[in-house]
């Protein structure tokens, strides 16, 4: 009702009722809770009556921090995307935050994507956040230093085309000056963030939530990895999240090809997929998953043992 109130003042009771799905009484109801909160509803008979808020009221400001802010808004927008919330909640937020604040919590909101399924996770620096919202919303270059993973640090202007949060970390993806090549940044390694007087145009179509999900599937790890899966493409897109690697369709199933730092936790993810798979390369992933069965074996061979000394002792009772 109050939102209503301050939209559009003189509304009378029956038009309010209908707006609300409400009977008279519960409006009557809701002004004098609202009285009663302070907020000060006033009720004119006659012609042109109605309900209106006095003259000069206004809600005050909710004074968040920028952090606040930005926790509050990262909250709502993960609970809107598993169904918890609406999208209504978060406007209402925004529009009793400060007007400086409340445009920038609005570029973030309006530049951020997210890679399913969306989950908690903590922002990044706070600062670095809305400076790239703002950016990527007003396609204003920006300079930031950055810290590779290999740990150099170097400096770049950056055209920013949105942020991206993907299994708990953040990303954003844009024109990388420095390279000459669109790059995917991540967050937690930009040390500094000027907004620079420069403008940019992004892409038509450019779709930073899928390029940060292709890059990270070819990031250079140590080995490079090609399996024949024996299922289906649209069973192994399934089971395989786009950022491990890339599905090809196949004669005799579908060919799976990533890169990886450490072939044990390769060998783990093929024997959990739950299909006869075929190693094409590397030689060194054939004898991790030899080395993974063995080890299953073993583990299965002791439980049997067990399970077969508890029926014989039983066995032994009966008799």
């Amino acid at each position: 009702m109050l939102e209503l109130l301050q939209a559009q003042p003189g509304l009378t009771g029956p038009e309010l009722a209908k707006r609300l799905d409400v009977d008279g009484r519960t409006v009557r109801r809701y002004a004098g809770t609202l009285a009663d909160l302070g907020v000060p509803v006033q009720a004119e008979r006659g012609r042109y009556g109605g309900y209106r808020l006095l003259p000069g009221y206004k809600l005050p400001p909710l004074m968040l921090t920028d952090d606040e802010a930005v926790a509050v808004v990262f909250g709502l927008l993960v609970a809107a995307r598993q169904g918890v919330t609406t999208p209504l909640a978060l406007a209402k937020i925004e529009r009793v935050l400060p007007a400086k604040l409340r445009e920038r919590v609005q570029a973030v909101r309006e530049t951020l994507g997210f890679t399913a399924p969306a989950r908690e996770s903590a922002p990044p620096a706070t600062g670095h956040l809305l400076a790239l919202g703002e950016a990527a919303r007003s396609h204003r270059r920006v300079r930031v230093t950055y810290r590779s993973w290999r740990g150099d640090d170097t400096e770049r202007d950056f055209d920013p085309y949105g942020v991206v949060v993907h299994n708990g970390r953040w990303y954003t993806a844009g024109h990388d000056h420095r390279s000459g090549e669109i790059r995917t940044l991540r967050l937690d390694r930009i040390g500094s963030i000027t907004s620079l007087e420069v403008y940019f145009q992004a892409p038509d179509g450019f779709d930073p939530i899928a390029h940060v999900v292709a890059g990270l599937a070819t990031v250079p790890y140590r080995h490079e990895v090609e399996v024949l899966l024996r299922i289906g493409l649209a069973d192994a897109a399934r089971r395989i999240p786009p950022v491990v690697g890339t599905l090809t369709d196949h004669p005799d199933g579908v060919l799976f090809t990533c890169r990886a730092e450490r072939l044990d936790g390769m060998a783990q993810l093929l024997a959990g997929l739950g299909c006869d798979f075929t190693v094409h390369r590397p030689d060194e992933l054939r004898a991790e998953v030899l080395a993974l069965a063995r080890r299953l074996e073993r583990a299965a061979a002791g439980r049997r043992s067990v399970v077969g000394e508890g029926c014989a002792e039983d066995h032994h009772g009966d008799q």
